[in-house]
């Protein structure tokens, strides 16, 4: 799941420090929306199409209105969904699903086997455009050839009978269950989505909420499906305020129930003496942080210069300064708490020293021989982020490089970063599913969507692909450290940081929890006054 970066939207969130504001709602105290009703602020979905999203914005929406066979729980296990069980074959390549009978689209048509089988056959159609659909339907025999445009249908995928559904892979592997987990693998209405380009403005989901209105740049209100097959939510509604104003000042005067913690603001929401430090709740996030560098031209096709630019960050300065210690420096690329994470993996440390003897060493041989540096980031305007002129500053005074920097509008950036991007990129990776394979198999693997670098390295793709099909999982999760330790010393990117979560809640708001992925699961929320 891509996180991305929006260094033009904190704008907004400064815009809070010159706002009067008034004091927090008192325990207890009925929110301006009324019971059941959540207010939340956020930016808005790019897109609401779970074959095309790739979005951490888009799939907060998407995985509310929105389901698929199989779903990841609270602690982020695999549990059933729509199926309601499945077999897996000896040798681990067919999974037989067996869907739940009466469960319904928001227009009250029945989800049969042959829905999935249309969803998936659509995400995998060339002319549908999927950047997703390679990575998280890949495994399945004949994808690639529907991708390719080589086939029109998907020949692992069999509808056995109305409810039972056969998938069949090309090699066992474990993560196989959990990519299903991911948007591209939800079901979708046919006859909605063939209504037009722009069917998912209107969408006849199967989830837990369906869209009751969405005024782009204004509101958007998700309101419960009654009819739910599972656990209803307890939410009559949720209103999304879209770019209303600043977050912050909204929440202190009552406009929003809930709201992520700027820097600008984590001392007074530390302060424990103060109002807010009860409402606060920190949970880490499976995300890494990074400048990825585009290793297909000059200069960082020369690893010394690659090396030469993570040496020459001061990462834990920027975390404690820039950041407050509100997120964890990142030495490595798997997050804490990830399976496979290496607390002593050796990363390339700050050493302006060593930096410049790599410059001296590479076929530069010298910093005035290096071209001008740009920087691609998602934001408008020519507002420039603290953070990144921190880093930016790091580069000119310990390398004595000349850097830019040109931003792609947020709604794009992800989805035309691939051909967009410049020298250097900024960029956030949150876990799809806990295990090191979201990481280090989708980003660096030879020719995956996700390789933005335009990395490529076959020792590392066979001892990725040892790891993908190993069924000892002890082995699997070495071979997985060995691989992120080929990706570090590498230099395929600058880890900066792990995300960590800050959010304030009203007292009158239960269950509000962001999950390690950073999306809250809204159907376990609960407002009420007292």
């Amino acid at each position: 799941m891509r996180k991305i970066w929006q260094p033009a939207l904190l704008s907004l969130v400064l815009v809070a420090l010159l706002v009067p504001l008034s004091a927090a709602c008192e325990p207890g105290q009925l929110p301006a929306g009324g019971e059941g009703v959540l207010r939340l602020w956020d930016t808005g979905p790019v897109t609401l199409d779970p074959a095309i999203s790739a979005d951490s914005s888009s799939q907060a929406y998407i995985v509310h209105i929105f389901s698929g066979l199989v779903r990841l729980d609270h602690e982020l296990n695999i549990v059933p969904d729509i199926a309601e069980s499945w077999d897996v074959s000896p040798d681990g390549r067919t999974y037989t699903f067996y869907l739940r009978q009466g469960v319904q689209f928001h227009d009250g048509r029945n989800v049969q086997a042959a829905d999935f089988k249309y969803s998936w056959e659509r995400a995998c159609h060339p002319d549908t455009g999927s950047g997703t659909a390679a990575t998280y339907l890949g495994d399945i025999v004949g994808a690639g050839d529907m991708l390719a445009g080589r086939a029109t249908e998907l020949s692992g995928v069999e509808v056995i009978e109305g409810y039972t559904l056969r998938v069949t892979i090309d090699v066992a592997k474990v993560y196989f269950l959990s990519k299903l987990t991911y948007p591209t693998a939800f079901v979708v209405d046919r006859v909605n989505a063939e209504t037009g380009q722009n069917w998912w403005r209107q969408p006849n989901g199967t989830g837990p909420f369906r869209l009751k209105e969405w005024k782009e740049g204004q509101q958007l209100i998700l309101e419960r499906n009654e009819a739910y097959y599972g656990q209803p939510a307890q939410l009559e509604q949720v209103i999304f305020y879209l770019l209303a104003g600043a977050p912050m000042a909204m929440y202190e005067m009552g406009q929003i129930d809930v709201v992520s913690v700027h820097s600008a603001h984590i001392d007074r929401v530390r302060d424990v003496t103060g109002p807010f430090h009860a409402q606060l709740a920190v949970t880490p996030e499976l995300s890494l942080y990074y400048l990825g560098f585009n290793i297909a031209q000059p200069p960082f096709d020369d690893i010394n210069v690659r090396r030469a630019f993570c040496h020459a960050v001061d990462k834990e300065r920027i975390a404690k300064v820039i950041f407050r210690d509100m997120m964890m420096v990142a030495d490595g690329i798997l997050p804490p708490g990830m399976p496979g994470y290496d607390e002593a993996i050796e990363g390339l440390d700050y050493n302006v020293e060593q930096a410049l003897e790599l410059i001296a060493a590479s076929r530069y041989g010298d910093v005035s021989n290096l071209p001008p540096i740009t920087v691609t980031v998602s934001g408008y305007g020519n507002y420039i982020d603290s953070f990144l002129g921190a880093i930016i500053q790091e580069w000119q005074q310990n390398l004595g490089v000349e850097v830019s920097v040109r931003q792609l509008e947020p709604e794009d950036f992800i989805y035309h970063l691939k051909r967009e991007k410049d020298d250097v990129f900024m960029l956030g990776w949150v876990a799809d599913y806990p295990d090191p394979h979201t990481f280090l198999d989708i980003l660096f693997r030879t020719g995956s969507e996700y390789n933005f670098f335009e990395y490529s390295n076959p020792d590392l793709d066979a001892l990725l692909d040892q790891a993908a099909t190993e069924q000892d999982e002890a082995v699997r999760l070495a071979m997985y450290r060995q691989a992120e330790q080929h990706v570090v010393d590498e230099a395929v990117c600058l880890p900066l940081l792990h995300g960590i979560n800050h959010v304030l809640t009203k007292p009158y708001v239960e269950g509000f929890e962001v999950s390690p992925q950073g999306i809250p699961d809204l159907t376990r929320v609960y407002v009420g006054g007292s």
